[in-house]
């Protein structure tokens, strides 16, 4: 066989491959001896019918099968030959291959690679650690949430609905259709908070001053701009009975609201217990901060254009991670309303600048021989499975199924190579 390596560009290779006669005509005898002992044609025994009635029957599956036998492998040895590592399944239009007996059989190969890549010398990055100071405010901020969480809800029974109460009612609303209410929809003993966002433009008015266990009817109109695009431009009747209004009330900060949201018995040590657990944040987000600053400085070693598979492939894991946490949310991606293609391109820079922070890490996982055993797999997967209350079967079934194990694999290399990198490079203080 002979194969030339063309270079189209720094991450583009053409192979020019081709399969001599002999080869050629040796898989067709072969393939068609395969079709002669399963045929059946009329007028011969089975296993009898000769060679050339068969290939005269079969001639055209029997040269497709032919390509789809010899291309490949004449594909993996031109790829061992020229010592080029694919990245992507090789192209090539093998439909419109012409293979004839006793002619070689040429046809071209387009490959993806990417050049060595030159990891250079790690103390020459250079990071700063970010601040983990908490500041007083953020400490403020974070006990005042607690207030707000331990906030509860006492019945008020001397007075009208008023600003900010949270009622309980009863609820019927009717779309008004060519001027007469429509059909009713009902609910019973939901929970009503006055002001909020999500209440209909006047609703507030409308119940403002009603005592509980009154009743009253009212008409709404959405403008034609309102968010909600179904009720956009509609009038809506709804029937509101008060069945019990609510005020909210937010506990003080003292000894008693620290032995409620925690186990610290004053109002000193939850402070501290707060300031301890905001230092942590702190912390695990500069070490965050700090991994996301290499990966920016290993992507400027790589001074050619990616090849455009690994960036596709880049984007479709960030799609499938979005859509994985709509899912989580709730959120029906189908029924979101979501440009994907604007999704995509948004998200094209930061997926190029990853593809590139990888193939450094790859480069360097290569240089130090940093390997993923077998066992460390295991482990991980089984750790995974404990987070998710599966069983470590489950889950290697699942990712063996979804052919994502060696994803696994390369992921945990990679994070190895950050984990190296960080102990060399050069990191000041913040």
């Amino acid at each position: 066989m002979k194969s030339d390596l063309v270079d189209v560009s720094e991450t583009k290779k053409n192979l020019v491959i081709e399969i001599p006669s002999e080869e050629v005509d040796g898989e067709i005898d072969r393939v068609t001896k395969d079709y002669g002992r399963a045929a059946r044609i009329p007028g011969f025994r089975p296993g009898k019918v000769p060679l050339k009635v068969v290939k005269g029957r079969y001639r055209d599956q029997i040269l497709h099968e032919v390509a789809h036998e010899l291309v490949p492998r004449a594909v993996d040895e031109a790829l061992r030959q020229h010592g080029v590592e694919p990245i992507s399944t090789p192209d090539v239009d093998i439909h419109h291959l012409e293979v004839k007996e006793g002619q070689p059989l040429s046809f071209t190969a387009s490959v993806d690679t990417v050049p060595p890549i030159d990891p250079g010398d790690y103390s020459e990055i250079q990071l700063r650690r970010h601040p983990t100071t908490v500041e007083p405010e953020a400490v403020a901020e974070a006990l005042e949430r607690l207030r707000q969480r331990a906030a509860r809800f006492e019945p008020v029974e001397d007075r009208a609905v008023g600003e900010g109460d949270t009622l309980a009612v009863d609820l019927e609303r009717r779309p008004i259709v060519d001027g007469a209410p429509g059909e009713t929809e009902k609910h019973e003993n939901v929970s009503l908070e006055m002001g909020a966002a999500v209440n209909p433009p006047g609703f507030d008015d409308q119940l403002t001053g009603m005592q509980a266990g009154e009743q009253k009817t009212f008409r709404v109109n959405y403008p034609a701009d309102y968010q909600i695009q179904e009720l956009a431009g509609t009038e809506v009747e709804y029937d509101v009975k008060i069945r019990a209004i609510r005020r909210r009330v937010v506990p003080p900060l003292d000894d008693d609201l620290a032995k409620e949201v925690s186990d610290a018995d004053t109002v000193e040590k939850l402070r501290e217990q707060v300031q301890e657990q905001l230092a942590k944040q702190a912390g695990r987000e500069a070490e965050r901060q700090l991994r996301q600053d290499l990966l920016k400085a290993l992507g400027t070693k790589v001074t050619f254009e990616v090849p455009e598979v690994l960036v596709d492939r880049e984007l479709n894991r960030r799609t499938e991670e979005f859509v994985r946490s709509l899912f989580e949310q709730g959120v029906d991606p189908r029924k979101a309303g979501i440009d994907w293609e604007a999704f995509r391109n948004e998200q094209r820079e930061t997926a190029v600048d990853a593809v590139k922070a990888t193939l450094v890490l790859d480069a360097v996982a290569r240089r130090e021989e940093l390997a993923v055993s077998d066992e460390d797999l295991e482990r991980e997967v089984a750790s995974f499975a404990e987070r998710t209350g599966r069983t470590p079967a489950a889950v290697r079934a699942q990712l063996e199924k979804d052919q994502e194990l060696e994803r696994v694999r390369t992921g945990m290399r990679r994070e190895r190579s950050v984990d190296f990198l960080l102990s060399r490079v050069t990191i000041a203080a913040a």
